[in-house]
């Protein structure tokens, strides 16, 4: 089966829970249509670089998919028809890539920062 990774952006008003459910639902709807999620990553609430549908920020899902194309169709003709998304993005690459995408690993990289900005202020 192909590899796939899609990312989309659902409005901002939603909570991070509820942001996660949506994804969790179109993981169950991948997998009624013969494929499966292999990861799922929440990005977090980012801001986006020009407004859309008039808002300013979004939260970022990223799924790692391994499907056939009937079910990446299905998904996206869910993605349009359900109002809380607001942009998505399928890409088919060659393979998944293990751990941790790059975007993750920048978050983890600099909240570590923060936290060793925090240590050194507390012992001085």
């Amino acid at each position: 089966m192909p590899f796939y990774e899609h990312t989309l952006i659902a409005r901002p008003d939603l909570s991070g829970q509820q942001a996660q459910a949506l994804a969790e639902t179109f993981g169950q709807l991948v997998s009624e249509n013969g494929g499966q999620v292999v990861k799922t990553e929440y990005w977090g609430l980012r801001n986006l670089a020009y407004r859309v549908r008039k808002n300013r920020k979004g939260h970022y899902l990223h799924l790692n998919v391994e499907a056939p194309a009937e079910a990446i169709a299905e998904l996206e003709r869910n993605e349009r028809i359900n109002e809380d998304v607001l942009r998505y993005l399928t890409v088919k690459v060659e393979a998944l890539e293990e751990g941790p995408s790059a975007v993750m690993q920048a978050k983890a990289s600099r909240d570590e920062r923060g936290r060793r900005d925090r240590d050194f202020r507390d012992r001085g």
